[in-house]
């Protein structure tokens, strides 16, 4: 029955994108509604194949795919494509693929089998507390130099969540926090000018209203216009007169309510809060430790995506170009969140699984 709910939201939160990607083109299926309704068709197969393999294997070649994935994001600064003011895609099989993307699926992975192999007593142990860091800080780095900081800044929320809900202390963390805190005048002037600008006009956006500010006072305007109801379908202004950009990817939310107004921008959000609370569900009946956590970062990994892209687009954070869900336009992003799903369902399926680690 879980699985089946599960697999109804996800077609339906892909429909309601494949929606507004058809009125974000002002009513095509060209350039972005049918390539997002392929990419979907391949990923669903994806979620299937993977949701069948025996959860062993998957325990077994977490490390590798880890590491596969590393080798991926780390092949970026050598053969990576610039695109969109920074180089984050590689081509393979004339394909392009986003390797920052894919590597939040092997964080999890790789947490889940270290996590499942260690007694709980030793988890807060400063030794154990190395190898997790290292799994989450050079991915984060290679994020970093791409440069992509929203990415950066879902991988490092990810991996840290990850280690608390595993049973990592929390004072641990709030020495960590005030280390970032020190540690924040280096940050700002490692990171880009443009990446510098984005940050002080979220904080006064009309400050700079055609500039940096742009995105941010129009996205506002598209969302306060929707009202209740919304425009109604393909009547949004904001969209179809560009003043609205990116609005096919990161700000696809904004234009599901100008169109659909409140109540669409609620339906979503509790589509995606029923997945969440599906992979919690399968977290807690899982009889493992892999699984578990496994559930758990896949929850987390969609929490951390849908928090900041609706916090991006409603101002409540810097804009830094973070995807929606199966909502967005986006190849990798849409497969690497559908592997994760496919993960989900292996857990749910062996929930009972005894010979995990042997």
């Amino acid at each position: 029955m879980t699985v089946r709910f599960q697999r109804l939201i996800i077609i339906l939160l892909s429909l309601i994108g494949m929606t507004a990607l058809y009125s974000a083109a002002a009513g095509n299926f060209d350039p972005w509604a049918k390539k997002h309704i392929i990419r979907f068709v391949i990923s669903l197969i994806s979620l299937f194949f993977i949701s069948l393999i025996d959860i062993k294997y998957i325990y077994k070649y977490s490390y590798s795919f880890f590491f596969l994935s590393l080798l991926l994001l780390f092949s970026v600064e050598i053969f990576g494509i610039f695109g969109r003011g920074a180089g984050r895609w590689i081509q393979i099989f004339g394909v392009s693929i986003q390797p920052s993307e894919i590597i939040k699926v092997s964080i999890i992975l790789a947490l889940a089998k270290f996590y499942h192999s260690l007694r709980f007593d030793r988890i807060g142990n400063i030794r154990n507390l190395f190898f997790p860091m290292i799994i989450i800080a050079i991915p984060f780095i290679l994020t970093v130099m791409q440069p992509d900081l929203g990415t950066s800044m879902t991988i490092f929320l990810l991996g840290i969540c990850i280690m608390f809900i595993a049973g990592v202390k929390i004072w641990k963390f709030v020495v960590g926090l005030l280390i970032m805190v020190i540690s924040y005048p280096f940050f700002w002037n490692s990171i880009k000018p443009y990446q510098q600008k984005r940050i002080l006009s979220f904080l006064n956006p009309e400050s700079d209203p055609l500039g940096q500010g742009y995105q941010l006072i129009q996205s506002k305007i598209a969302l306060g216009s929707g009202s209740l109801t919304g425009k109604g379908f393909l009547e949004g202004t904001q969209s179809y007169l560009e003043y609205l950009p990116e609005k096919q990817t990161d700000f696809i939310f904004t234009l599901i309510g100008e169109e659909f107004g409140f109540i669409g921008t609620i339906f979503v959000i509790s589509l995606y809060s029923l997945l969440i609370l599906i992979a919690f569900y399968i977290s807690m009946k899982s009889f493992y430790v892999f699984g578990r956590i496994l559930s758990l970062g896949v929850a987390l990994n969609l929490f951390i995506y849908v928090i900041l892209n609706m916090a991006m687009v409603t101002g409540l954070m810097p804009v830094v170009g973070i995807p929606l869900p199966l909502l967005s336009f986006g190849g990798t992003a849409m497969l690497s969140v559908m592997i994760s799903f496919g993960l989900l369902l292996n857990v749910d399926l062996h929930y009972n699984y005894k010979n995990i680690g042997q």
